[in-house]
Protein backbone atom coordinates (compact mmCIF):
# COMPACT_ATOMS: atom_id res chain seq x y z
CA UNK A 1 0.00 0.00 0.00
CA UNK A 2 1.49 3.34 -0.97
CA UNK A 3 2.35 5.78 1.92
CA UNK A 4 0.93 8.95 2.63
CA UNK A 5 2.21 12.29 3.57
CA UNK A 6 1.25 12.23 6.90
CA UNK A 7 2.47 8.83 7.03
CA UNK A 8 6.08 9.68 6.77
CA UNK A 9 6.11 12.89 8.83
CA UNK A 10 5.13 10.50 11.65
CA UNK A 11 8.39 8.69 11.18
CA UNK A 12 10.28 11.44 10.98
CA UNK A 13 9.42 12.71 13.94
CA UNK A 14 9.71 9.09 15.49
CA UNK A 15 13.73 9.14 14.42
CA UNK A 16 13.83 12.64 15.55
CA UNK A 17 12.57 11.67 18.70
CA UNK A 18 15.01 9.14 18.71
CA UNK A 19 18.50 11.14 17.88
CA UNK A 20 17.64 13.73 20.26
CA UNK A 21 17.35 10.58 22.96
CA UNK A 22 21.07 9.14 21.50
CA UNK A 23 19.18 6.51 20.55
CA UNK A 24 20.72 7.13 16.90
CA UNK A 25 23.80 8.96 15.83
CA UNK A 26 23.18 11.55 13.30
CA UNK A 27 24.91 10.15 10.11
CA UNK A 28 22.28 7.26 10.69
CA UNK A 29 19.47 9.70 11.60
CA UNK A 30 20.42 11.83 8.13
CA UNK A 31 20.10 8.17 6.64
CA UNK A 32 17.10 6.96 7.91
CA UNK A 33 15.59 10.64 7.28
CA UNK A 34 16.53 10.81 3.86
CA UNK A 35 15.47 7.53 3.30
CA UNK A 36 11.80 8.04 4.87
CA UNK A 37 10.84 10.83 2.19
CA UNK A 38 11.41 9.01 -0.09
CA UNK A 39 9.71 6.00 0.66
CA UNK A 40 6.64 5.26 -1.66
CA UNK A 41 5.29 2.06 0.54
CA UNK A 42 4.37 0.97 3.82
CA UNK A 43 6.92 -1.38 3.40
CA UNK A 44 9.85 0.64 3.16
CA UNK A 45 9.00 2.57 5.82
CA UNK A 46 8.46 -0.12 8.63
CA UNK A 47 11.97 -0.88 8.62
CA UNK A 48 13.01 2.61 9.32
CA UNK A 49 11.70 2.56 12.55
CA UNK A 50 11.40 -1.22 13.35
CA UNK A 51 14.47 -0.93 16.28
CA UNK A 52 12.91 2.04 17.94
CA UNK A 53 10.00 2.58 20.54
CA UNK A 54 7.14 4.07 19.99
CA UNK A 55 6.81 5.15 23.63
CA UNK A 56 9.48 7.60 24.12
CA UNK A 57 6.88 10.38 23.71
CA UNK A 58 3.96 11.18 22.43
CA UNK A 59 4.70 10.61 19.03
CA UNK A 60 2.25 13.06 16.45
CA UNK A 61 -1.08 11.26 16.09
CA UNK A 62 0.04 8.20 18.30
CA UNK A 63 -0.01 9.80 21.67
CA UNK A 64 2.46 7.36 23.55
CA UNK A 65 1.22 4.41 21.62
CA UNK A 66 3.81 1.35 22.93
CA UNK A 67 2.48 -1.10 20.39
CA UNK A 68 5.56 -3.03 18.62
CA UNK A 69 3.33 -3.78 15.71
CA UNK A 70 6.04 -5.44 13.53
CA UNK A 71 6.93 -8.35 16.48
CA UNK A 72 3.05 -8.80 16.65
CA UNK A 73 2.48 -9.51 12.68
CA UNK A 74 3.51 -13.15 11.48
CA UNK A 75 3.06 -16.73 12.97
CA UNK A 76 -0.39 -19.67 12.86
CA UNK A 77 -3.45 -18.17 13.76
CA UNK A 78 -4.76 -19.70 16.78
CA UNK A 79 -8.15 -18.97 15.87
CA UNK A 80 -9.91 -18.13 12.52
CA UNK A 81 -14.02 -18.12 14.03
CA UNK A 82 -16.37 -18.13 16.71
CA UNK A 83 -19.99 -19.31 17.33
CA UNK A 84 -22.72 -18.40 19.77
CA UNK A 85 -26.06 -19.95 19.52
CA UNK A 86 -28.76 -19.10 22.24
CA UNK A 87 -24.77 -18.21 24.22
CA UNK A 88 -21.38 -16.75 23.55
CA UNK A 89 -18.25 -16.69 23.12
CA UNK A 90 -14.81 -14.19 23.90
CA UNK A 91 -11.44 -13.81 22.12
CA UNK A 92 -9.32 -11.59 24.23
CA UNK A 93 -5.94 -11.42 25.64
CA UNK A 94 -2.75 -12.99 23.65
CA UNK A 95 -4.25 -14.54 20.70
CA UNK A 96 -3.25 -15.11 17.17
CA UNK A 97 -5.87 -13.63 14.48
CA UNK A 98 -6.08 -15.90 11.35
CA UNK A 99 -6.37 -13.02 7.85
CA UNK A 100 -9.92 -13.99 7.50
CA UNK A 101 -11.72 -14.48 11.07
CA UNK A 102 -15.77 -15.05 10.52
CA UNK A 103 -17.78 -14.34 13.74
CA UNK A 104 -21.72 -15.86 14.14
CA UNK A 105 -23.89 -14.97 16.62
CA UNK A 106 -27.58 -16.11 17.15
CA UNK A 107 -29.83 -14.90 20.44
CA UNK A 108 -26.20 -14.31 21.85
CA UNK A 109 -23.45 -12.31 22.02
CA UNK A 110 -19.43 -12.67 21.48
CA UNK A 111 -16.43 -10.32 22.59
CA UNK A 112 -13.54 -9.91 20.04
CA UNK A 113 -10.92 -7.98 21.82
CA UNK A 114 -7.38 -7.23 19.59
CA UNK A 115 -5.87 -5.42 21.63
CA UNK A 116 -2.86 -7.51 23.04
CA UNK A 117 -3.47 -9.29 19.85
CA UNK A 118 -1.11 -10.64 17.15
CA UNK A 119 -1.93 -11.15 13.92
CA UNK A 120 -0.73 -13.92 11.08
CA UNK A 121 -0.94 -11.66 8.24
CA UNK A 122 -0.70 -7.82 7.75
CA UNK A 123 -4.39 -7.90 6.52
CA UNK A 124 -7.03 -9.41 8.00
CA UNK A 125 -10.64 -9.53 7.06
CA UNK A 126 -12.81 -9.75 10.46
CA UNK A 127 -16.26 -10.73 9.64
CA UNK A 128 -19.66 -10.30 11.85
CA UNK A 129 -22.61 -12.02 11.37
CA UNK A 130 -25.67 -11.73 14.13
CA UNK A 131 -29.10 -12.63 14.16
CA UNK A 132 -30.76 -10.68 17.10
CA UNK A 133 -27.41 -10.63 18.81
CA UNK A 134 -24.65 -8.74 19.62
CA UNK A 135 -21.31 -8.43 19.17
CA UNK A 136 -18.20 -5.75 20.54
CA UNK A 137 -14.98 -5.77 18.57
CA UNK A 138 -12.55 -3.59 20.91
CA UNK A 139 -9.36 -2.18 19.39
CA UNK A 140 -6.17 -0.61 20.13
CA UNK A 141 -6.29 3.31 19.42
CA UNK A 142 -3.38 3.11 16.84
CA UNK A 143 -4.55 -0.01 14.76
CA UNK A 144 -5.57 0.66 10.91
CA UNK A 145 -9.26 -0.35 11.17
CA UNK A 146 -11.94 0.13 8.27
CA UNK A 147 -15.44 -0.73 9.56
CA UNK A 148 -18.23 -1.05 6.77
CA UNK A 149 -21.03 -3.21 7.95
CA UNK A 150 -24.69 -3.49 6.95
CA UNK A 151 -27.32 -3.15 9.67
CA UNK A 152 -30.77 -4.06 9.26
CA UNK A 153 -33.25 -2.93 12.00
CA UNK A 154 -30.01 -2.81 14.09
CA UNK A 155 -26.61 -1.27 14.21
CA UNK A 156 -23.01 -1.63 12.80
CA UNK A 157 -20.40 0.78 13.35
CA UNK A 158 -17.65 2.36 15.07
CA UNK A 159 -17.50 4.56 18.41
CA UNK A 160 -14.54 5.78 20.55
CA UNK A 161 -14.09 6.89 24.22
CA UNK A 162 -10.88 8.50 23.83
CA UNK A 163 -10.28 12.13 24.38
CA UNK A 164 -8.39 12.13 21.47
CA UNK A 165 -8.87 10.14 17.67
CA UNK A 166 -4.89 8.76 17.13
CA UNK A 167 -3.93 8.63 13.19
CA UNK A 168 -3.10 4.55 12.29
CA UNK A 169 0.14 3.80 12.74
CA UNK A 170 2.31 3.08 9.53
CA UNK A 171 3.38 -0.08 10.88
CA UNK A 172 -0.08 -1.40 12.04
CA UNK A 173 -2.11 -4.28 10.57
CA UNK A 174 -4.81 -3.59 8.09
CA UNK A 175 -8.00 -5.08 9.38
CA UNK A 176 -11.05 -4.64 7.70
CA UNK A 177 -14.21 -5.22 9.77
CA UNK A 178 -17.32 -6.27 7.39
CA UNK A 179 -20.80 -8.27 8.06
CA UNK A 180 -24.44 -7.42 8.93
CA UNK A 181 -26.51 -7.47 11.99
CA UNK A 182 -30.38 -8.23 11.80
CA UNK A 183 -32.75 -7.01 14.56
CA UNK A 184 -29.23 -6.76 16.56
CA UNK A 185 -26.00 -4.58 16.76
CA UNK A 186 -22.23 -5.02 15.86
CA UNK A 187 -20.26 -2.29 17.81
CA UNK A 188 -16.29 -1.46 17.23
CA UNK A 189 -14.49 0.16 20.24
CA UNK A 190 -10.78 1.64 20.31
CA UNK A 191 -9.69 1.79 23.58
CA UNK A 192 -7.14 1.41 25.12
CA UNK A 193 -5.39 -1.58 27.73
CA UNK A 194 -5.41 -1.32 31.37
CA UNK A 195 -1.70 -1.75 30.77
CA UNK A 196 -1.66 1.08 28.31
CA UNK A 197 -3.69 2.99 30.65
CA UNK A 198 -1.25 2.52 33.31
CA UNK A 199 2.06 3.28 31.06
CA UNK A 200 0.43 6.51 30.18
CA UNK A 201 -0.40 7.85 34.06
CA UNK A 202 3.16 6.71 34.69
CA UNK A 203 4.96 8.86 31.78
CA UNK A 204 2.08 11.57 33.12
CA UNK A 205 2.97 11.08 36.75
CA UNK A 206 6.93 11.50 35.72
CA UNK A 207 6.17 14.61 34.10
CA UNK A 208 4.51 15.90 36.70
CA UNK A 209 7.78 14.96 38.76
CA UNK A 210 5.08 13.43 41.57
CA UNK A 211 6.44 10.45 43.43
CA UNK A 212 4.61 7.03 43.35
CA UNK A 213 3.14 6.32 46.66
CA UNK A 214 2.86 2.40 46.43
CA UNK A 215 -0.09 2.03 46.19
CA UNK A 216 -1.17 2.88 42.49
CA UNK A 217 -1.67 6.16 43.19
CA UNK A 218 0.01 9.82 42.60
CA UNK A 219 0.64 11.42 46.25
CA UNK A 220 -1.35 14.92 45.91
CA UNK A 221 -0.13 18.30 45.81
Amino acid sequence: MRASDAERERVAETLREAVAEGRLEMDEFEQRLDATFKARTHGELVPLVRDLPASGGPVAGRKGSAANWPARIGGAPTSSGAFAFWGGFSRRGRWTVGPRFTAFAMWGGGEIDLREAHFAERDVVIRCFTIMGGMQVTVPPDLNVQVNGLGIMGGFGEHSKLDEEPEPAPDAPRVRITGFALMGGVGVERKRSKAEKRRLQEEERQRLGKPDTGDGRKELG
